[in-house]
């Protein structure tokens, strides 16, 4: 189940980028991002009210906390830069510059989570990287 939960992603995530670089046209990257994580954030409250998660809220841990603040922050800043570069470049250069993100999550993963880095992991990260070179270019 976790696939086709990540598969929708990819396809939304594909969706914001164009439907994005054709909203942004004429409007301040910062405003934009503002505006735009303003309607995330309500339909995250709608979808945690709609499942009564909200309950849960007294149960997070100060870890947890400082953990997904951290996590915002690098949320905020992620979407700052996204959304400027989308701005001033073509999407089809700034979604896979973006996507490296990958190449960069696995190596994070490796080193602070430990978890396994493989043989067909380093084949990945170098096909996505050297895709990625090859998009730019």
């Amino acid at each position: 189940m976790w696939f086709v939960f990540a598969l929708l992603s990819a396809v939304f995530s594909a969706l914001t980028s164009i439907l994005a670089r054709i909203g942004i046209e004429g409007v301040n990257s910062h405003l934009f991002t503002a505006i735009r994580t303003m309607v995330v954030v309500l339909l995250a409250w709608v979808m945690v009210f709609l499942t009564n998660a909200h309950s849960g809220i007294g149960d997070i841990s100060r870890k947890s906390w400082i953990f997904l603040i951290l996590s915002g922050f690098a949320t905020g800043a992620s979407w700052l830069c996204y959304y400027h570069a989308l701005k001033i470049g073509e999407a089809s250069k700034v979604v896979p510059v973006d996507k490296l993100s990958v190449v960069i999550t696995v190596v994070l993963a490796f080193v602070f989570l430990h978890e396994t880095f493989t043989v067909k992991s380093l084949i990945g990260c170098l096909l996505i990287s050297a895709g990625t070179l090859v998009m730019v270019i």
